[in-house]
Formats: structure tokens, C-alpha cells, sequence
């Protein structure tokens, strides 16, 4: 059942010699849902900030949770677990296809929820502007874990995302990744603090999205691998996919690192837009740690160690400068090359955890891992 609280204040209008008393706007609803059904009304009916709050337990719905409700600016919607309560949303009663969650909305904070065993996608923002998800995991579906997406995609923070374990069946791997930022256009977007990891296709992937993103403090790893004994596995596993379908677009990746993956760790994928790798990390990548063969990138104080297919391909007109491979700058030592601590729990605020992996101590080259 659903619990509503509104507060109505009323305004008076003299009229004449008579007194009419109007009501004003009703200050949005806080819903509390605790079933599939009511969690899908709440969704499809919020407006201008109502507050949905989740109670502890695993939801089955059997259609895809959607809305087309806009929030704003200073009264965003927001879906978030009640109080400390562990959320998940199961997909595993949707029809073969179907996404978990479709949001084609604008302001929405979105936190403290998983979204496990999609058919398909499992979060998917479409033409969104303004939202914010915090907190939230996307594990185990049949395509990417989560994806913004559409032109109009504007203003969208994706903040300390676990998304693992992606799998796309019915094309042996081929598309699904831990984030997918795809076919649309629209600035302002930031990916932060995310761990993507052990998806079948790329961690992130930014395949035929028109406009600059941002991605700072965040793993990708493990990508690319056949976890699923599939003897047609197609899944490319770069840590980082750039581009791809002929834009050029000016890409930004600050303070991230990419290890164990499949395929390169940091690649522009036909991108020839200016993308900037700032303070990265690349470390034993079956291919390259850094593939920028035909654009423009900007590489500056990156560390590739031990790559399979050596620590960066860079055409002509890439500019690097103070990555361990050039001339004059020394490769530091790593504290650690133990992963297991990059799987630990998440500090209480959302932080990545505290590790000594892939840290060097130094304060000119290669990602703080934090």
C-alpha cells in the first residue's frame, strides 16, 4: 500500500462585499511503496517533487517501470530506498526484451537501488536533462547496465555506479556494457565514481554520442572476458570505449583507471575528436593500455604497465607529454597489484573503497585510485 502526505494552504480573496477562499498548489506527495503495483503507479504518476520512497525487500514487477513525469530544477522527482532499507528491483518476470526502469523525464535523483537480472537493459534514460544517480548498481542483464541515451541528453550525473556482469545472449556478448552513453547528443553529462566491471562487451562505451563526457574516479575492469562458456563470444572488452560511428568529439577522462580487461584499456575507436586522458592508469590489458592510432587525443601524465600489446598505439597528431612512456619520465612502483581490495564495499557515503592497488604514492603520473 501507498501512504501520501500533503500539506494544501488555502489563500482569501475579497471580493466585493463576499470572502472566496481559493486553494493554493498542494505541496507534492511523499509516497511510501512496499509492492510492485504501487511502486509502478508512483513512478508513472509523480510530479514536480514527489518524493518515492522504497521499503526493504526484492520488487518483481512484469512490465518496465517508466515514466514521462518531469521534475525541475529546484523540485526534482526522486526514487530512493526508505531510510537505510536494501532495495533491489528484479527483472526477472518482465517479457524476454524488456528494460527494468525507462525514464524520458527531466530531474529526477535517482539512489540507493538495485536493478538486477534485466532481460535487456536495465536502466535506461532516454532524452533526459537534469537527473542524478547515486548510489545504484545494475547487475546481471541482458544488455547494458545502464544507458543515457537520445538527443537532449543534458546535465546528467551518474555518481558512484556499481554495473556488473552484463550479457548479451543473442549477440554472443557483443553489446553489453557496465555504461553505455549511445546514439544522442547533449552536454554536461559526468560519470564518477564507477566501478564497472565483468561485462561482457566494454566497461563504458560511448559509441555514436555526439557531444563531450566527462569521467573522473572511476575502474573499469575485467571486460571482455567469456565468463558464459559461449563458443561465439564477440565481445570486444576495452576498458574505455571512446567513440565510434564517425564522430569526432572531445572526450574527457580524468583520475580512472582500467585494468584485466579484455580488449585496450583507454581507446578513441575511430573517434579523431581532441579527447583529453589526463592521470590514468592502464595495467595489464590483453591489448593496448592506451589505443589513439587515428585522432587528435591529448594524453598527458598516464601509466601503462604491463599491457599485452605494449603501453600505447598514438598516431601523429596525438600530443603526449609526461606519460611514462615518454622520454625522461620514470615508471614508479605500484604499492600493490593485488585487485581483490577493489571489490570491497563501498565507504559509507558512496566512495570507492580505500585500496593500495595500482597505487604508486606519485603526484605526476597515473591515476590516485580513489
Amino acid at each position: 500500500m501507498s501512504r501520501r502526505t500533503a500539506l494544501t494552504a488555502v489563500a482569501a480573496l475579497t471580493l466585493g462585499a463576499g470572502l472566496a477562499v481559493l486553494p493554493t498548489q498542494a505541496q507534492a506527495a511523499t509516497v511510501v511503496v512496499s509492492n510492485s503495483t504501487d511502486l509502478s503507479n508512483a513512478i508513472k504518476n509523480a510530479t514536480a517533487g514527489t518524493v518515492i520512497q522504497v521499503r526493504a525487500g526484492t520488487y518483481y514487477p512484469t512490465a518496465t517501470l517508466q515514466s514521462t513525469a518531469n521534475g525541475t530544477s529546484s523540485s526534482p522527482v526522486t526514487l530512493t530506498a526508505y531510510g537505510s532499507e536494501t532495495v533491489k528491483i528484479d527483472g526477472s518476470s518482465l517479457p524476454d526484451g524488456d528494460w527494468i526502469f525507462k525514464l524520458t523525464a527531466d530531474y529526477w535523483n535517482v539512489s540507493d537501488i538495485t536493478f538486477q537480472n534485466s532481460p535487456d537493459s536495465a536502466v535506461v534514460c532516454q532524452s533526459c536533462t537534469g537527473t542524478n544517480w547515486n548510489n545504484i548498481k545494475t547487475i546481471n542483464g541482458g544488455d547494458s547496465g545502464f544507458t543515457l541515451t537520445g538527443d537532449g541528453t543534458v546535465n546528467n550525473t551518474v555518481k558512484n555506479i556499481d554495473s556488473y556482469g552484463h550479457y548479451d545472449a543473442a549477440n554472443h556478448g557483443e553489446n553489453a556494457d557496465g555504461v553505455a552513453v549511445k546514439f544522442g547528443s547533449g552536454t554536461g553529462n559526468l560519470i564518477t565514481g564507477a566501478r564497472l566491471y565483468n561485462n561482457s562487451d566494454d566497461g563504458i562505451d560511448f559509441w555514436s554520442f555526439s557531444s563531450p563526457v566527462t569521467i573522473e574516479h572511476t575502474w573499469s575492469f575485467g571486460n571482455g572476458v567469456n565468463r558464459w562458456s559461449d563458443s561465439a563470444f564477440a565481445g570486444d572488452g576495452n576498458g574505455y570505449k571512446l567513440g565510434g560511428d564517425g564522430e569526432v568529439v572531445a572526450h574527457v577522462v580524468n583520475n580512472s583507471a582500467a585494468w584485466g580487461n579484455a580488449g585496450n584499456g583507454f581507446t578513441e575507436n575511430s573517434n579523431k575528436g581532441a579527447i583529453v586522458i589526463n592521470r590514468t592508469t592502464a595495467y595489464a590489458n590483453s591489448k593496448w593500455g592506451y589505443y589513439f592510432a587515428t585522432g587528435a587525443a591529448k594524453l598527458g601524465k598516464n601509466l601503462a604497465v604491463s599491457n599485452g600489446g605494449g603501453a600505447v598505439s598514438k598516431g601523429s597528431s596525438v600530443t603526449s607529454s609526461g606519460n611514462n612512456w615518454d622520454s625522461g619520465v620514470s615508471t614508479p612502483a605500484f604499492r600493490s597489484t593485488d585487485a581483490s581490495s577493489a571489490y570491497n564495499a563501498r565507504g559509507s557515503s558512496g566512495t570507492l573503497p580505500t585500496t593500495t592497488f595500482l597505487t604508486t604514492g606519485s603526484t605526476t603520473v597515473g591515476a590516485t585510485m580513489d
